[in-house]
């Protein structure tokens, strides 16, 4: 791969024909060179020590969306340490030249960071510093943007050097959606396989004691061979029941990186006008349940906001009889029921729906629904085996 002196001293039209080229050598080279057993922010950090070699840039850090934790995250560095970036909770409004440099799709160059919303000590890490946020943009999604400081004894950028900035960003870009385009087509193969659950269970088990609901019905008293006819095909319903149920599906919930607390903190974040109160400590979520117990909370608190008035959502947990449970209480039911029809009540959405099934393939169960007046209940218990 030539090196940045070189690349510099070319004319102008030759770097030009040449940055396209260079940018698939730079990428060659990082995915080469980050392999199995490397640091989670090797891949990450090595694109922004590519930016910092091809643009002469002093420093850098990349930010993105990171679907793992749910949340816009630094997650790659050079010439500066991660760490001070590494938990600060942001969004696209936290940083305005980021969401310009997205929305006008270009490389935008401001000095200090006066207008971030970030800790002080941030932002003076980033006083009177000439600060290059480049888009990270592809097909029409925001994946992030790299805030890269210009060294102070090179000129000012020149269209060549923009150009090679936001083709790299580009590169970035769609490597991250083509990630992300697999986990969707992984998601689509788990809910089709759950379709086919569902559709074996009613074909065979529905079917079947639909029709010992027939014979059951009956005005007449049954004679001893229809009594056994039909406790046979409740057998046969259970056992097929059972096969259905316990037949090993890939796991429905993604791995999370993150703890219940992590988790709840971010809640409280993003959801600033809904007091998220805990009761009970965040270590008594098993490990193995995790994700499964921040998908349920994300859920429910989710659905509080939507679909409530909440003012409050009561998270508890507890380990209780060698099942872990987890409950959650808001107090927005009668905002649920204004408007409905007489008679008619809310019943939960697809995202509960679907980690009811998560929750049967570990043996444990999720029920939600009034449960008192005034107050709207999601209750998950799982055996932990002890």
């Amino acid at each position: 791969m030539p090196s940045a002196t070189s690349l510099r001293s070319r004319t102008l039209p030759e770097r030009s024909r040449a940055g396209h080229i260079e940018v698939l050598e730079v990428m060659s080279d990082l995915l080469s060179g980050v392999g199995e057993g490397s640091p989670p922010d090797a891949f990450f950090s090595s694109l922004c020590e590519a930016i910092c070699r091809l643009a002469s840039m002093k420093r850098a850090v990349l930010v993105r969306y990171d679907s793992a934790r749910r949340r816009v995250r630094a997650v790659g560095a050079h010439g500066i340490e991660l760490e001070p970036f590494a938990d600060l909770f942001v969004t696209i409004d936290s940083v305005p030249v980021a969401r310009q440099a997205l929305v006008e799709d270009r490389v935008l160059e401001v000095i200090g960071a006066g207008d971030f919303k970030v800790p002080p000590s941030v932002r003076e890490l980033l006083e009177d510093v000439r600060i290059v946020c480049t888009p990270m943009a592809a097909a029409g999604r925001y994946v992030g943007v790299v805030l890269s400081e210009r060294r102070p004894d090179v000129p000012d950028m020149d269209e060549d050097e923009r150009h090679l900035l936001w083709t790299l960003g580009k590169a970035i870009a769609m490597a991250s959606v083509a990630r992300e385009v697999t986990a969707y087509d992984e998601q689509s193969r788990q809910l089709q396989q759950r379709i086919d659950l569902a559709r074996e269970i009613h074909e065979g088990v529905v079917q079947r004691l639909f029709g010992i609901s027939l014979a059951l019905s009956r005005e007449e008293l049954l004679d001893a061979d229809s009594q056994r006819r039909c406790a046979a095909e409740v057998q046969t319903a259970l056992a097929d029941l059972r096969t259905a149920l316990g037949r090993a599906l890939r796991a429905p919930t993604r791995p999370t990186k993150v703890t219940f607390a992590e988790e709840l903190q971010r809640l409280r974040a993003l959801y600033p006008g809904l007091d998220i109160v805990l009761r009970g400590r965040s270590e008594d979520v098993p490990a193995r349940l995790e994700a499964l117990a921040q998908s349920v909370l994300v859920e429910a608190v989710r659905n509080a906001h939507k679909h409530a008035r909440a003012s409050c959502v009561e998270v508890s947990l507890r380990c209780d009889g060698g099942a872990f449970v987890l409950e959650l209480r808001n107090d927005g039911v009668a905002a649920r029921q204004e408007g409905a029809a007489a008679g008619a009540r809310r019943q939960g959405g697809m995202g509960l729906r679907l980690a009811t099934l998560e929750a049967i393939q570990r043996d444990g169960m999720l029920e939600y629904g009034e449960a008192e007046p005034g107050t709207w209940q999601v209750r998950l218990v799982v055996p932990t085996g002890q």
